[in-house]
């Protein structure tokens, strides 16, 4: 590995500021957030320094280096070509999904309804909330723990009337990555009942087989003309907190629809983390570090859910650095994660607000060292002994 990947050691860790180590009591060991306890990438921390040292910390205006750099990265990871003409920057994925969900009602004000699929990424209600939208849920199907399309379902909540599809593809939190076929089909539904589908792929970069991801826009032509995607460096170079994103269309159709959107959608994203994001695209050397590091971890965590929690459920994900826990043999309650947090000292992600049915999941973050996920493991099995 070109770059090889820094782990912070848990005291270290415990001097961020961010909310993943300010946002839990005294004592407890946080496992939830999606942020890797991981050092950046050189070239990245290194554009950042350079620009506080020169106080360049004012507004942000043009950044054609986002989309030059973000379609050369999708044309060497999958083979997908961009124009980066039709690369939008916004402040995060949030902010892009609600925007340009805002320019689709404007063209239908009373056709306001979103399908999601769950057990999946909570905000995706919360931000269907803040569109004063109606949320269509279509569960995933589920084979033990491998969580796929329902397209029986899906074809007749289209048909009663969606006017938007958030899709998280790959998913979070189940860890599945649909493949070409699947989203060729979902593509073809879409344009049959006049759906639009936003496609956010933020763990993109983060699938394990590269091979396996397919976006949304590359799949077919059809896709390109029903699709819109929302995506960012964020989660992938651990950039969460400098604040910028991208809208990526492939028509003229949906390509107008971002020139529709306010200015203000990319005038109120990081100039940080704008130039930091571009320059992410160029640093594959610490994404495939960071992705063998995690390679590593998803194995680990079911070699020590193996030796010390043998009955807890969890399927090996494809893609990201969470794991989905099925904690219903160890008996802990209607509420697992919150008695975790109060009694075991250790934090989690809790499955009910993915999906109101799956009160016994945990999700759990391995995008940290070895010890530390030892130690949350040990932290629920002295819960469960007890």
């Amino acid at each position: 590995m070109t770059n090889p990947i820094k782990i912070f050691s848990l005291d270290e860790l415990q001097k961020r500021k961010s909310v993943k180590w300010r946002g839990y009591g005294e004592g407890v060991l946080p496992l939830p957030v999606m942020e890797m306890d991981f050092e950046i990438a050189a070239p990245v921390r290194e554009l950042i320094i350079d620009m506080v040292s020169n106080s360049d910390t004012g507004y942000l205006g043009p950044v054609p280096e986002m989309g030059i750099n973000f379609s050369h990265f999708a044309q060497e990871r999958w083979g997908w070509s961009v124009d980066p003409e039709q690369v939008f920057t916004c402040t995060d994925v949030a902010v892009g999904m609600i925007e340009m969900a805002r320019v689709l009602f404007s063209e239908n004000p009373e056709h306001r309804r979103i399908m999601v699929n769950t057990p999946v990424y909570h905000n995706f209600s919360n931000w269907i909330s803040e569109l004063k939208a109606e949320r269509v849920d279509v569960p995933l199907a589920k084979d033990g723990l491998h969580y796929t399309f329902d397209f029986d379902a899906i074809e007749r909540a289209y048909s009663n009337g969606v006017a938007i599809h958030f899709l998280c593809n790959p998913h979070n939190p189940v860890g599945t990555v649909f493949t070409k076929n699947e989203l060729i089909r979902l593509a073809e539904l879409a344009q049959k009942y006049g759906v639009t589908i936003f496609s956010d792929e933020i763990h993109s970069p983060l699938t394990f087989v590269k091979e396996d991801f397919h976006p949304f826009l590359s799949v077919s032509d059809t896709a390109r003309e029903v699709g819109i995607c929302v995506t960012s460096p964020s989660k992938s170079w651990n950039l969460a907190g400098l604040k910028c994103a991208i809208i990526v269309t492939a028509s003229e159709k949906q390509r107008a629809r971002t020139l529709a959107m306010p200015e203000a959608v990319h005038y109120r994203a990081s100039l940080l983390g704008a130039f930091a994001g571009a320059q992410a695209y160029l640093c594959s050397d610490w994404l495939d570090s960071a992705l063998a590091q995690l390679d590593s971890n998803r194995h680990y965590l079911a070699d020590l859910l193996s030796e010390h929690l043998p009955t807890v459920g969890y399927r090996i994900p494809d893609c990201s650095y969470v794991g989905w826990l099925d904690l219903e043999s160890l008996q802990l309650g209607d509420l697992p994660a919150e008695r975790l947090a109060a009694e075991a000292k250790v934090a989690f992600n809790p499955g009910h607000t993915f999906c109101s049915s799956h009160t016994q999941f945990i999700r759990f973050n391995f995008g940290t060292s070895p010890e530390i996920m030892a130690m949350g493991i040990e932290r629920i099995a002295s819960l469960a002994r007890k």
